[in-house]
């Protein structure tokens, strides 16, 4: 069987709503541009007809990839954890730069969920992997491209 991919509930949820879009418009749409293509004759000079077919390609690859992400998800639900203060898989933290008193906030979610201008690591990333395992009040020293930085975890939320 298949790794297990951690996926937080709403991470989940944005990809059941994609592969319920492919599968109940995108997928019919381009079956009727390929059938409409097809009335239109000679199908080795119709350049309708091969960019629909390459278009029913992706769909239908991207259906595979989304099914396979979700039969392979564990999905993690941090609202029903206690708070212990200790950063997990899609908890909230909020850090200080020691230095610079700036703050940041990341939460922490699958690769797939990943959107750094959005607040949220992966899990594999170096930060994130700093940071699991660690509580509420620690400093934490992170390997950044211009260096090391330090942070304060200043609060840890399972939201």
């Amino acid at each position: 069987m298949a790794d297990r991919v951690p996926m937080t509930k709403a991470g989940e949820a944005r990809l059941r709503e994609e592969l319920k879009k492919l599968k109940s418009e995108d997928r019919p749409q381009v079956i009727a541009a390929i059938a409409e293509a097809r009335e239109h004759g000679d199908l080795k000079e119709n350049a309708e007809y091969h960019a629909a077919r390459e278009q029913q390609g992706f769909i239908e690859g991207r259906i595979q990839e989304i099914e396979g992400k979700l039969g392979s998800a564990q999905v993690i639900d941090v609202t029903t954890m206690e708070n212990t203060g200790k950063v997990i898989f899609g908890t909230t933290v909020h850090l200080v730069n020691v230095d610079t008193d700036e703050e940041v906030t990341y939460q922490i979610v699958g690769e797939d969920e990943a959107d750094i201008k959005k607040g949220k690591l992966s899990i594999s990333s170096p930060i994130a992997r700093a940071l699991v395992g660690k509580d509420e009040g620690d400093v934490v020293a992170i390997r950044v491209p211009s260096g090391t930085v330090e942070y304060e975890i200043a609060e840890v939320e399972y939201i």
